[in-house]
């Protein structure tokens, strides 16, 4: 059974490999008063990746590491800089399927292959404190790296890694830092060591005909003594084709990334959501709280833009897909509908005095969200590990790579964009005004919940747009985010008197009191009654504003 850490570290350059490690007493570091030698460790780490290397591109490595105190299977997933979550298997022949998983939004039907072999000798030292509490770990690593596919070269350095004591305080390897830089030791220029490796071990690309044929010919002209034709500052032909070789070979300034038309905006939200559906993919599976409902807010921001911007990416094209991801917020709102109804439910309980608890409310509501929550977790990971599901990622990197742009797309984003949100924000004004001609009831429950949907569309249309239209879209996705809440509330309600309903009848068979179903039924009904009251006041307000 896998198992998690928090891994929080810094990679410092070595010496050349061979050569003597540059490690300052580590005794003067403030809070430090002993340095342990833990001895050498030999570590010998086998990397896996695709043949396309899809884990090294996303900052992912899962290794199977013999030696040391943690042999097994690794997953590393990045958190922030210098902080990872390690995710360890036990040894095994074959890469865990519990891993897998955890990668499978990354490399879907791509088999897994070994890259790399990591060769290293790890001499270890503990800094502790006065108690003898460990603070840090501070490494010296000789490392040879072996290419196993994509070529076949190798390679020798060291490096210096810091890792910080579980629980510890990540200010506590500033204080390491400060130490090693006055010792002259700075920080790798590479991300991990298998970013070293196979970047270090990667085929070198061969040289031009053109480029090999000019340099034989410069060669043989310095060799006969010819002067070559001179340049503008006298210098002579070999000079000249030295520069102009190296020019051409000089590495492209990059693009400029800074959205400028109405499409450069709502792709780069496009691409961002859909980078946000692949990244929590491993937080889903591994039931992180609130993964489940970020993933869910990212489809639905994705199939919101698709509908909103359907001047800038053509319907026709974005339309079936705004179905797959309709089907994949229905499913992960499962999971995340039953969690959001327990809390709900939960607390309502720990609210009523003690005296109005009659019969085992507690225990049959934790047996009824169990039992579901138990089957719809079974169930959202068959989806993650389904056919369906990895199509529509392969279908969205399809998407963002040549995105299908019509016309408007090409123009400036100011009356494009803008004038998206605001026929959105005029939808959100007719479905309020509905909901607030009729009476309480079904009907007005129905009505408010389409506002809401329709307020959330209207937020989304407004995050997409505040890059290019400023303060109005921000100050509209604040009013939307706030209509949102409201009529969240009723829908809440709505949702927890039908739990009530149905947990009232399951104790009621089962011979138990449903008297407090009936008072908790009471109190969500009066929350209702107070965003009713409330709605007219608070739309009063936000039309006042009016849109962007």
């Amino acid at each position: 059974m896998a198992d998690t850490k928090r891994e929080i570290e810094r990679k410092y350059e070595g010496p050349p490999a061979g050569g003597d490690a540059p490690l300052p007493d580590l005794t003067d570091v403030p809070g430090v008063s002993g340095v342990i030698d833990k001895g050498v460790a030999e570590l010998d780490a086998t990397y896996y990746d695709t043949a396309d290397q899809r884990l090294a591109t996303a900052s992912l490595t899962l290794r199977r590491r013999t030696g040391g105190d943690d042999a097994g299977w690794h997953l590393k997933l990045p958190v922030s800089e210098g902080v990872r979550d390690e995710i360890r298997a036990p040894l095994s022949d074959t890469v865990p399927e519990d891993l897998t998983a955890l990668v499978r939004s990354r490399i879907r039907e791509a088999e897994l292959v070994p890259v790399v072999r990591l060769l290293s000798a790890r001499d270890i030292r503990h800094l502790v404190d006065a108690s003898g509490t460990l603070l840090a770990e501070v490494s010296v690593d000789r490392v040879r790296a072996e290419r196993l596919s994509g070529g076949a070269g190798s390679a020798e350095w060291t490096e210096i890694e810091v890792e910080l004591a579980d629980d510890g305080d990540p200010a506590f390897l500033d204080k390491v830092e400060k130490k090693l830089r006055k010792a002259g030791i700075e920080r790798s220029a590479s991300a991990s060591k298998l970013a070293k490796a196979l970047d270090d071990t990667a085929p070198r690309k061969p040289e031009k005909p053109e480029r090999a044929e000019k340099a034989e010919k410069s060669g043989k002209a310095e060799k006969a003594g010819k002067p070559g034709k001179a340049g503008k500052a006298g210098t002579t032909g070999k000079v000249a084709d030295v520069s102009k070789a190296t020019t051409k070979a000089a590495k492209p300034e990059p693009p400029d990334s800074t959205p400028r038309t109405a499409g450069d905006h709502i792709l780069t939200y496009a691409r961002a959501q859909r980078d946000a559906i692949v990244e929590l993919d491993p937080a889903v599976r591994r039931d992180v709280p609130d993964s489940v409902h970020r993933m869910r807010v990212a489809t639905r921001r994705l199939r919101s833009t698709f509908r909103s911007y359907g001047k800038i990416l053509d319907r026709t094209v974005t339309d079936p897909i705004g179905v797959e991801l309709k089907w994949l917020a229905a499913e992960l709102g499962v999971d995340r509908d039953q969690e959001v109804l327990t809390e709900h439910l939960t607390t309502a309980l720990d609210d009523l005095p003690s005296d109005l608890v009659t019969g085992p409310v507690q225990a049959r509501l934790s047996t009824w969200s169990g039992a579901r929550r138990s089957g719809s977790r079974q169930h959202l990971i068959a989806v993650l590990d389904g056919k369906r599901y990895l199509d529509l990622l392969t279908t969205l990197d399809t998407l963002v790579a040549g995105p299908p742009l019509r016309e408007a797309a090409s123009k400036k984003p100011e009356k494009v964009i803008a004038k998206a949100v605001r026929k959105d924000f005029e939808k959100v004004a007719d479905l309020v005004g509905e909901a607030l001609e009729l009476p309480s009831g079904s009907e007005r429950d129905l009505a408010m919940h389409d506002a809401r949907k329709k307020a959330k569309r209207t937020r989304y249309a407004a995050e997409a747009a505040t890059p290019a239209l400023g303060d109005p879209a921000a100050d509209l996705v604040k009013s939307m985010k706030s209509l949102q809440t409201l009529l969240g509330d009723h829908q809440d309600s709505v949702m927890v008197r039908g739990a009530l309903r149905e947990l009232a009848t399951e104790a009621h068979e089962a011979g138990e009191n449903a008297f407090t179903y009936g008072v908790l039924y009471g109190r969500a009904e009066q929350r209702a009654a107070a965003v009713e009251a409330e709605l007219p006041g608070e739309w009063e307000a936000i039309e006042d504003k009016g849109a962007v």
